[in-house]
């Protein structure tokens, strides 16, 4: 059987998806890796990750990376709560 994802089990997800979007904009920018992830984690769009609300959970890298760059890019803010 499949867990459900919950709001106390979605910390298990974060990792490996935040490691992903983090590589990409490193790659894409050229940002060094660490620096990346810092932004990733001070943003809006990792806050809406966090929450299972808004099924940013269910998206992949490259989708969050898209979501993010537009964050930075336009000052969009991801308010999907």
């Amino acid at each position: 059987m499949i867990p459900k994802v919950t709001q106390d089990n979605i910390y298990l997800l974060l990792p490996g998806k935040a490691a992903n979007v983090a590589t990409i904009y490193a790659d894409e920018t050229g940002t060094p890796y660490v620096k990346a992830l810092a932004t990733l984690y001070a943003s809006n769009t990792y806050r809406q990750l966090e929450q299972e609300h808004t099924k940013y959970w269910h998206l992949g890298p490259v989708a969050l990376y898209e979501i993010l760059r537009d964050e930075l890019n336009n000052g969009k803010k991801n308010e999907n709560s």
